[in-house]
Parts: structure tokens; C-alpha cells; sequence
């Protein structure tokens, strides 16, 4: 590897290639980057919906469950969106080179729709920047052991970037997307909600888990693991964006102001398992269901030894519910039990550090929805995030109390907001944070 070149990895999202001048401007960005004297190595996602575009065809030939086939035609998108990056650098006179993730050496584990990264060879990516051309590759996919496609399931064009620029020891991975960075909520919903400069990458991941739409929680699992500083900008401007690092400046986190951002999440079903025989624990074979399907549980609570009836309750996403409807049932009904499930429920999350040292931040939370008459279910704390069950059609109102219930429209005391500003290099002014 040529050490002597500073590594830059940019990604593009597909909003921010949704149309041929979305793509010339983001070339235009990059081909900056290189005459800053970095080599660059850019990820790229489908452009604009291409990627449900292609999942309607494939129902419309009845194909709906992932697979190899399923796999082969998604990756198209991500082939489309390289090809053309790499055509417009070369029309800007900036020599480019796009490859697909096998060309790049992704390889994958063997489950199709949601495969990991197991290895990043790199070494077409590595020959493209030491020969002064811009490396091109598709997000979204590797190649599994038998060399079929896999794709990386959501997030995974983010998880991509993230992974190569540590392979390639990248000085930073910049994350280009259509909003100006990390937000106190979504500003979509919540026109008060204000960008922050710099999100540790603990909070991000479970900002990721809990709602948050810019970055998925295995994308900055991997940066943490790995030490890779990840920046969130804007394709469209030049707002400055947001760092996702650690901050060692020095302040006790006890005395820090705790909350950093509300999440919400509306993909959400609660499920509940009961079964007669109180002998019988069904909560392992429980879980190894969700397991067969890659399917995500948060919020599980459960009966005691001691009780008359096996008892479960958990959250899982709600577009994953159907992969286990059958299966619970089946299970339930062969020992005398039973399943509901319930998906007009939305999950409402405080995001910060600290959280549980501080069980006033739990009551502040209870006590504002209470106020606001919204109606409050199950409830999950933890050191980094306090999340509630609410109704569905409250989901947006929720968001709104506890924003206001934190404080996170107030910048930070200057002090703080001087000291972020060293870290992430961006003016005083321009580097505000939403913590409260």
C-alpha cells in the first residue's frame, strides 16, 4: 500500500444520484477532494428508488424472499450508479475506474439479503488509487464463498464504505446524503431539530438502532471497531456536516448535559408469546426462531419461574414480522399457547450518555408524555438510550414532548460547543450541539 497519499473514502447515497446532474455534482466533489492531493475511493448506492424498483419486479414475477436470483438483480442498481460515476469523472478529465464488489474483493458470509463482510481484498482498489485513478465501487454487495452475489441489507452501502476505507487505512469516510448532517431528531417531523457537529460513536450506533435514519448501527460499529472517523455532509452544499468521534475533552462526564437526540422508529410490531404449561420454558426456542431469520428483538421482558403461565413480550421490526408469524405460531400452538402480535405501535427514543446513572432522565421522560396524554407501554432503559412503546398515531407527538421536555432546540454552553469545534475543526459558529 502507498502510505505516501493521504486515503479519503466518499459515499453516495441514492438521493444524492437520483438524477444525472446529482451524479455530475457529486463527481464534481469528488474530482475536488483529488486535486487536494488525496486519493479517492468512492462507495456508491442505487440511484434515487432503483433498488425498489427492481424489488417490484421481482414480485411481480412472485418473488418476494430473498435469494440468490433476488441478489443477482439487485445488484444492478449499484452497477448503474458505479458505471455512470466512473463515465462522468472520466468526461471531467478525472481518470476513474468502476468496480463491483466482487472486482473490489468484498466477500461475504453465505446468507443472501443479508450477508456480513467477512474480507475486503482490495487489491484492484489499491492498483486503481496508486495508479492515480479514482476507484469506483458498488455498495450493497460482496461475493459469498460458492462466488455468487450477496447483498448486505440495509445500511449496507454505508457498512461498505465504512469497511473499505479501513482496509485501505482512510484518513476519515465521508458519508454524502440529502440533509445537512446528524440531527437532535428528524427535521423532517421536527422543523426545531438542529444538526449537531459531532456525535460520539456509542450514541450514533444506538441513535442507528433506535430510528435514526442517516447511518446504520453496524456501519458505526465497524468505524468504532476499527477507528475510522466518519463524517455525515450534505451532497447539495457545503454545510460542514456532522463528525462521528469521540471527544476527549476533558470535561467529567457527570457533570456533561446527558440527552443528545430523539429517534423514533415506526417499523415496529410488539409481540407477545404465552403458553399454559408453566414447566415449559418457550423463551429459547423463541429466540432461535427470530435467530433463523436475521430477525432483530429489542424490549424483551418475560414471566418468572414462578408463575402460572409462560409469559413473553418483545419488539421487532414490523417488515420482519411476517418471516416469523408462521413459525411462532406453530410453536405457541404445539405446547397449548398462543402469539399476538400488534404493529400499530411506534418506538419513541432518548439518546445520550449516562442515562441510567441519572433515573431523573426515565421520570422526566414518563412524566412529559403523561402531561401530553400520550399513552405509554413497555419501556427499556440502558446507560446510552431510554425507549418507550407508544401508539402509532402518537409516534410524531411523542417526539415533539420529549424535545422540548430535553431541551435540544438550546445550543450548548459556549465552552462546550469551543471544544467540539477544536475537535472537529469547524468554527465556533457553525458547531452547535443539541445535548441537554
Amino acid at each position: 500500500m502507498n502510505t505516501t497519499v493521504d486515503v479519503l473514502v466518499q459515499k453516495y447515497g441514492g438521493t444524492s444520484l437520483q438524477t444525472l446532474d446529482c451524479v455530475r455534482q457529486a463527481a464534481l466533489r469528488v474530482a475536488a477532494a483529488r486535486r487536494c492531493g488525496s486519493a479517492v475511493a468512492v462507495v456508491v448506492s442505487a440511484r434515487g428508488s432503483r433498488t425498489d424498483e427492481l424489488l417490484r419486479l421481482a414480485a411481480d414475477v412472485g418473488a418476494t424472499e430473498p435469494s440468490r436470483e433476488l441478489d443477482q438483480l439487485l445488484a444492478v442498481g449499484e452497477c448503474e450508479s458505479a458505471a455512470l460515476m466512473a463515465l462522468t469523472l472520466n468526461g471531467l478529465g478525472v481518470p476513474a475506474v468502476s468496480l463491483t464488489g466482487h472486482q473490489a474483493g468484498i466477500q461475504t458470509t453465505d446468507r443472501h439479503g443479508d450477508a456480513l463482510i467477512s474480507r475486503i481484498g482490495a487489491t484492484r482498489v489499491q492498483a486503481a488509487l496508486d495508479g492515480g485513478e479514482v476507484a469506483v465501487v458498488t455498495g450493497f454487495q460482496g461475493v459469498d464463498r460458492a462466488g455468487d452475489v450477496a447483498t448486505l441489507g440495509r445500511g449496507g452501502s454505508d457498512t461498505t464504505a465504512v469497511a473499505l476505507a479501513a482496509r485501505l487505512g482512510a484518513s476519515a469516510c465521508e458519508i454524502y446524503t440529502d440533509v445537512d448532517g446528524v440531527f437532535s431528531a428528524d427535521p423532517r417531523i421536527l422543523p426545531a431539530a438542529r444538526c449537531l457537529p459531532w456525535v460520539q460513536p456509542g450514541v450514533m450506533a444506538e441513535m442507528a438502532f433506535a430510528g435514526a435514519r442517516i447511518l446504520h448501527s453496524r456501519c458505526i460499529e465497524l468505524a468504532a471497531m476499527e477507528g475510522v472517523e466518519v463524517r455525515v455532509r450534505n451532497a447539495s452544499s457545503q454545510a460542514p456536516g456532522t463528525v462521528v468521534v469521540d471527544r476527549p475533552d476533558g470535561q467529567p462526564l457527570e457533570t456533561r448535559r446527558a440527552v443528545t437526540a430523539v429517534t423514533h422508529d415506526t417499523d415496529v410490531a410488539r409481540v407477545l408469546v404465552h403458553c399454559r404449561d408453566s414447566h415449559r420454558d418457550l423463551a429459547p426456542d423463541v429466540f432461535e426462531v427470530l435467530a433463523a431469520q436475521g430477525t432483530v428483538v429489542d424490549l424483551v421482558a418475560r414471566s418468572g419461574p414462578y408463575e402460572n403461565e409462560f409469559r413473553m413480550g418483545f419488539t421487532i421490526r414490523r417488515s420482519q414480522a411476517n418471516s416469523v408469524r408462521t413459525a411462532l405460531h406453530e410453536l405457541t400452538a404445539s405446547f397449548g399457547g398462543g402469539v399476538h402480535f400488534d404493529e400499530n405501535v411506534g418506538k419513541v427514543s432518548v439518546v445520550g450518555m449516562g442515562l441510567l446513572s441519572r433515573p431523573e432522565y426515565t421520570a422526566r421522560l414518563m412524566a412529559a408524555l403523561a402531561a401530553a396524554g400520550i399513552p405509554t407501554s413497555w419501556i427499556s432503559t440502558s446507560q446510552l438510550r431510554l425507549s418507550v412503546i407508544v401508539p402509532l398515531e402518537r409516534t410524531v407527538d411523542a417526539v415533539e414532548t420529549l424535545h422540548r421536555e430535553f431541551q435540544l432546540d438550546r445550543h450548548e454552553p459556549a465552552a462546550a460547543v469551543s471544544t467540539a469545534s477544536r475537535q472537529t475543526g469547524t468554527s465556533a459558529t457553525s458547531g452547535r450541539s443539541a445535548t441537554a
